[in-house]
């Protein structure tokens, strides 16, 4: 998982960074485990997880065309075009999406 290591959830911590993604559960039982010497739970905000997820579900089918996942195009006029005919030729597939 992104947020998962020890190193990485400290560094967020130095940052002021709340992490977006739970602790995985065998992680939180070892924490438990440990007792006083495993330490607070990470912070946790359920909404940005959930907001987080929605953005995931929609750009998914998006990743899936070459030249959106790729992003070739130099110009940013030109990867906006390839975006919006991926996201055209997605509902018109009847894949769901979201909208750019």
């Amino acid at each position: 998982m992104a947020y998962s290591s020890r190193g990485i959830r400290a560094c967020l911590r130095r940052g002021r960074i709340p992490a977006t993604i739970a602790e995985p559960a065998d992680r939180r039982a070892h924490r438990k485990a440990r007792e006083p010497a495993g330490g607070r739970p990470p912070a946790f905000d359920a909404r940005a997880e959930r907001d987080r997820h929605a953005v995931e579900c929609g750009a998914g089918p998006l990743k899936q065309v070459p030249a959106v996942a790729t992003r070739y195009d130099e110009l940013a006029l030109r990867y906006e075009a390839a975006v919006q005919s991926a996201v055209i030729d997605t509902w018109l597939r009847g894949l769901p999406t979201a909208p750019p």
